[in-house]
């Protein structure tokens, strides 16, 4: 009877993952399948781009800013996070430069993480002037933006009355590595902030995608800025939370925003989620035990059923592993991956843990958060 009724919870969870999280799966949240009007006048709009050693992407992601077809008001604003590299010279010599302010950052104060400190002094600048940008496009230094990326937000935003408009840029997915991890990191972001949760404004589910943010200042001013999220390690969420409280925000997937930043090995991808993973679980060692727990019983029992348990209980366990390869489909459809990554994903799901388990070490450590040379872990939990 208990071997029954264990066998039967990964299905009862995938039951509820697939019926009862807001579609997650689906993948319906896109940029590209109901575009809004272009407005009858178009508002200004800043971008502030905080840039850390970036020299290998800049050219190419700060050019694509340059070469945004937007009708209104845009200027570009790169702050210069202290870099030891050419990421400023490079910048300063792209076509289109006379609409790019490049900014030295200041040292680091106490308090705040590196990226936000860069952020924070763009947006300073921004709204310094005399005739203040309405929206802010807060973009990351390594993501690439086709032509139309501003026109489309800023038209969306306008529509909607949207306070926060943000986009998940599409990540590499060419090696081998990135095609194991990738689709699954965007996947298990829906799945812990469903998209469709975040764009209602009924629900308390707020997120964001940090690479891609159009902001409109003066909610941006009204949620406290980027101050009130200094210390934060997952800052697109928190801002994303703050910022809901000030109207309706929309988080969506597209095409039109890539990252310019590979992934060569499982170990990197590994690194990139342990910046933040145990941040997530808010540095608890208890909830870090239960969502180890929750791992194994969602991703891992479903499959050790199915393999090594007889009767009616192997039943259950290969309908829950065939829900869990189901609801992977759009998100592999979306990165154009095979359908049969879809089986892996108790695997995956695995290292994910394993990911979580050396983020929570790594705090231990000292080491918590590290990006660019920086440990920031410690500052998100002051």
């Amino acid at each position: 009877m208990l071997i029954g009724a264990l066998a039967c919870l990964p299905l009862v969870i995938w039951a509820y993952l697939v019926l009862g999280r807001g579609g997650f799966w689906l993948a319906r949240e896109r940029d590209d399948l109901d575009q809004p009007a272009d407005p009858a006048a178009w508002p200004s709009v800043t971008a502030v781009v905080p840039a850390r050693d970036e020299a290998d992407v800049i050219a190419r992601s700060i050019g694509s800013l340059l070469a945004q077809d937007y009708p209104g008001p845009f200027q570009v604003i790169l702050v210069d996070d202290n870099s030891a590299d050419a990421t400023a010279n490079i910048a300063r010599t792209l076509p289109g430069s006379a609409a790019l302010t490049v900014l030295q950052g200041a040292p680091l104060p106490a308090g705040w993480t590196g990226k936000l400190w860069a952020m924070n002094q763009g947006v300073a600048a921004a709204v310094g002037t005399a005739t203040p940008p309405k929206y802010l496009l807060l973009t990351d230094a390594d993501i690439a933006h086709a032509p139309d990326t501003l026109r489309r937000l800023t038209a969306r935003a306008e529509a909607h009355g949207l306070v926060l408009t943000s986009l998940m840029a599409k990540l590499s997915c060419a090696n081998f590595a990135e095609r194991l991890l990738i689709p699954a990191f965007v996947y298990f972001f829906d799945m812990l902030y469903p998209f469709a949760w975040v764009n209602d404004p009924r629900s308390r589910v707020a997120g964001a995608a940090g690479g891609v943010m159009l902001a409109r200042t003066e909610a941006l001013a009204a949620a406290g800025g980027v101050a009130a999220i200094r210390t934060a390690i997952i800052d697109d969420c928190t801002l994303g939370a703050l910022m809901k409280r000030q109207g309706p925000i929309w988080l969506g997937l597209t095409e039109r925003a890539h990252s310019l930043r590979p992934y060569e090995s499982v170990g990197e991808i590994g690194r990139m989620v342990a910046r933040s993973a145990y941040a997530q679980l808010g540095y608890s060692p208890l909830v870090l035990a239960g969502a180890i727990l929750g791992m194994v019983a969602t991703y891992l029992a479903a499959p050790a059923i199915a393999l090594f348990v007889a009767g009616p209980a192997r039943f259950a366990g290969l309908a829950a592993w065939g829900l869990m390869a189901l609801s992977f489909q759009p998100m592999l459809r979306f990165y154009r991956r095979s359908p049969l990554w879809g089986l892996a994903l108790p695997l995956i799901g695995a290292l994910y843990t394993a990911f979580t388990v050396q983020s929570a070490i790594d705090v231990w450590r000292g080491r918590g958060g590290v990006w660019k040379g920086r440990a920031q872990a410690l500052a998100g939990r002051a």
